[in-house]
C-alpha cells in the first residue's frame, strides 16, 4: 500500500515538474521578445550643447536651442533635454562655451551618457551664413555626418534656415521654393530673400512695335488725301513702366503698372498713349498677367460714307451745290481721320508675359491684344532693369 502511495506522488511531481518548467520556459520567451523589441525600438540618445554663432547677433546657446528644437521635431533620436544638460554641467561645475572639436564632445557624451553628439557653427563671411553641421558617434570618436550650406546673408530669417537645414542633412522632405529663395543671389525677389525690398522691381524702359488690322489698319494705309495716315500699320512704339505693388507674399504677387508710351515716330507721327494695368506675377518663375484701360491721343473726325462708300467728312454735304437746303440722309459717324481734331479716346488691354534673368539683369517680355469693333491692335513689349537693392 505504502509502495502505491509513493509511486503515485512520484508521478504527480513529475508532472508538476513538467509543468513548470512549460511555465518558466513560456515566460523566458515572452521576456526575451519584450527585451528584443524594446531593444530595437530604442532611440539613440543625442546631446547638443551649443551652436558656434560668429558675427550673427545671436548667442551659441540660442542657436543652439533653435537647432535643437528641430531635430527633437524630427522624432529619429532621444534628445536630451536642456534643462538636463544645464543641471549636469552645473553639478558638476563645468564650463565649457567653446565645447564643438572631438576631443571635448567625447568627453561630454561621458558625463550625459549619450550615443551621439551634435556641433556645428553659423558663421557670418561676406554677403553669406555659412550653416556647418557635425554629428559623433561616441563608440568611434568619428563625425558620422557633416552638413554645410551656404544661405543668403538675411538675419531675419535664421529661424527658417535652421528648419530647411535640419531637414535636408537628414534627407527630410523640405520646401525646396523657399530654400532657393534663402540660398542663391539671382532668385526673384520676394519677402523672404529681399525684406527691406517690398517687391522685384521691373520699373524700366520698354520698347517693341503695334499690328493694326481691319479697318484700321485699312485706314492707317489710306493717303492724306482720303483722311488716312498714309503709314504701314506696324508701328514702332517706346515708353516707360512704372510698378506699384501692393501685395508680395508666397508664391504670387500683385501690382499696378502704370506705362506712357509713345508710337510712330518711325513713320513721322506722335501717337502717345497711357496704359493703367492691373496684373498678377509668379515669384517662382516670373510669368504674370495684367489687363485695364489703355488711353490714345489719337486724331478723329465726323463723317459719312456717301452712295459710293467712300468716307466724306461731315461737311462735304452741305459744300455740295446740289446739296443745298436739304438734309444729310446718312449716318454720321466718328472714325480716325488724318484731318480731324485730336481726342483721347479709351480701350481694353490684355496682356501677358514673362520675366527673364541674366544675373542681376531683369528683362521682361510681354505680349499684348486690344479688341475693337474697327480691327484689333495685338503687338510685343520687351524692356530691361537691374534689380534694386
Amino acid at each position: 500500500m505504502a509502495s502505491k502511495i509513493f509511486n503515485h506522488i512520484n508521478q504527480k511531481s513529475e508532472i508538476m515538474n513538467k509543468t513548470q518548467v512549460k511555465k518558466i520556459m513560456a515566460t523566458c520567451l515572452v521576456t526575451c521578445c519584450l527585451f528584443a523589441a524594446s531593444a530595437q525600438n530604442k532611440k539613440e540618445s543625442l546631446a547638443l550643447l551649443n551652436i558656434d554663432s560668429k558675427s550673427m547677433g545671436v548667442d551659441p546657446a540660442s542657436m543652439g536651442n533653435m537647432v535643437r528644437i528641430e531635430i527633437e521635431k524630427l522624432n529619429l533620436y532621444d534628445v536630451k533635454d536642456k534643462y538636463d544638460i544645464q543641471y549636469i554641467m552645473e553639478q558638476n561645475h563645468i564650463n565649457m562655451p567653446n565645447c564643438y572639436g572631438k576631443t571635448c564632445l567625447t568627453e561630454m557624451s561621458v558625463l550625459f551618457q549619450a550615443d551621439k553628439m551634435f556641433s556645428g557653427s553659423v558663421e557670418h563671411l561676406g554677403k553669406n551664413l555659412i550653416f556647418t553641421y557635425h554629428i559623433l558617434d561616441v563608440k568611434t570618436s568619428s563625425f558620422e555626418k557633416t552638413y554645410v550650406h551656404e544661405f543668403l546673408y538675411l538675419p531675419e530669417e535664421i529661424q527658417n534656415m535652421v528648419k530647411l537645414s535640419v531637414a535636408e542633412m537628414f534627407g527630410l522632405a523640405y520646401d525646396k521654393a523657399l530654400m532657393d529663395k534663402l540660398s542663391k543671389p539671382y532668385e526673384f525677389d520676394n519677402t523672404n530673400n529681399n525684406p527691406k525690398v517690398e517687391r522685384l522691381r521691373l520699373d524700366g524702359p520698354r520698347m517693341g512695335a503695334t499690328a493694326y488690322t481691319g479697318q484700321l489698319a485699312e485706314r492707317i494705309m489710306e493717303s492724306k488725301k482720303n483722311g488716312g495716315f498714309d503709314a504701314f500699320p506696324v508701328m514702332f512704339q517706346f515708353g516707360y513702366q512704372f510698378e506699384k505693388q501692393y501685395l508680395n507674399e508666397g508664391k504670387i504677387q500683385a501690382l499696378f503698372e502704370f506705362i506712357p508710351m509713345i508710337t510712330g515716330l518711325d513713320q513721322g507721327y506722335f501717337i502717345p498713349s497711357v496704359t493703367i494695368l492691373h496684373g498678377v506675377r509668379s515669384n517662382i518663375n516670373g510669368w504674370e498677367f495684367a489687363f485695364g484701360p489703355t488711353f490714345n491721343l489719337i486724331q478723329t473726325a465726323n463723317g459719312y460714307y456717301d452712295s459710293n462708300n467712300q468716307w466724306q467728312l461731315q461737311g462735304h454735304w452741305a459744300e455740295q451745290a446740289e446739296n443745298k437746303g436739304k438734309d444729310n440722309p446718312y449716318s454720321i459717324t466718328e472714325r480716325i481721320d488724318s484731318r480731324g481734331a485730336y481726342g483721347f479716346h479709351s480701350a481694353f488691354v490684355l496682356a501677358a508675359g514673362r520675366t527673364f534673368k541674366s544675373g542681376k539683369l531683369n528683362m521682361p517680355v510681354n505680349i499684348f491684344f486690344i479688341p475693337g469693333k474697327n480691327g484689333m491692335r495685338f503687338g510685343i513689349s520687351f524692356g530691361f532693369n537691374a534689380k534694386n537693392k
